[in-house]
């Protein structure tokens, strides 16, 4: 009996010893890959700024074509350029989660269904020579199964779509996934966001197919066959970023006074 009772203890002595060693490997390796993760990452959310503009070329770099790009925070609530964060360490995404760096939105004013905002945001200026040829801005909003994550590209007045992008979603393939269909991406290029004096967006997506003789056909967009959640997502995102809660005073400083 003693026999079979130092067998088992041997057993549990050395099954506790694999996981110790096992953990000890587990732990190490995820210290020693998190720099290459978090390399990976900056690179794909570069990548996607990139894309999201049509800038991205074949046979270039990401890393040296993003040179062209000057990444700067902004005061959503006031629209001014800010140093209050350091653009290479803020993450916007745990702003929005963090008490002190956000605020909540009621249901009247959070149609992207995001339920928090961050105060500071990251916009993304396409320079040359010295001048603004596009802004690339960061939008999200919930759609039918998820949480649309994308970039918006805008050209140097600050009111005509340059691209659309979304790099991360769970929505239906064939249905809501739809928005990365590059046919889908070709229609943005050449709308307008604001209509007249009007600071409120006007870019929505409609039903049917929108055509030269579509009245106001500039502010419209076909919806996604099939998905019509996904598609109010898509503007509710659109028009709140885009709008006096998001990026809209910084949109109409741009308009009024440049970069």
């Amino acid at each position: 009996m003693s026999s079979q009772n130092d067998s088992v203890k041997q057993t549990i002595k050395v099954a506790l010893l694999l996981c110790v060693i096992c953990s000890v490997v587990v732990s190490g390796a995820a210290v020693i890959f998190k720099p290459m993760q978090l390399a990976n990452k900056d690179l794909d959310r570069k990548s996607n700024i990139l894309a999201a503009a049509g800038l991205l070329e074949e046979g270039k770099s990401v890393e040296e074509l993003f040179k062209q790009i000057t990444v700067k925070a902004i005061d959503l609530e006031t629209g001014e350029y800010t140093d209050a964060v350091n653009v290479e360490t803020y993450d916007p995404s745990k702003a929005a989660r963090d008490p002190q760096m956000s605020s909540v939105l009621d249901g009247a004013e959070d149609i992207a269904s995001i339920k928090r905002r961050e105060r500071y945001a990251l916009v993304y200026l396409v320079e040359k020579q010295g001048e603004v040829e596009k802004i690339i801005l960061p939008v999200r909003g919930y759609g039918l199964w998820s949480t649309l994550y994308g970039f918006l590209a805008l050209e140097a007045d600050a009111n005509t779509i340059a691209g659309l992008g979304f790099y991360q979603h769970a929505e239906t393939p064939g249905l809501g996934g739809e928005v990365d269909n590059p046919n889908w991406k070709a229609l943005w290029p050449g709308k307008k966001v604001y209509q007249g004096e009007s600071e409120a967006p006007a870019i929505e997506l409609v039903k049917g197919n929108v055509t030269e003789s579509t009245p106001n056909a500039e502010y419209k967009v076909d919806s996604l066959s099939g998905a019509t959640l996904t598609s109010r997502g898509v503007t509710n995102l659109l028009q709140y970023w885009l709008g006096q809660e998001g990026f809209g005073p910084f949109l109409a400083k741009f308009r009024s006074q440049g970069a």
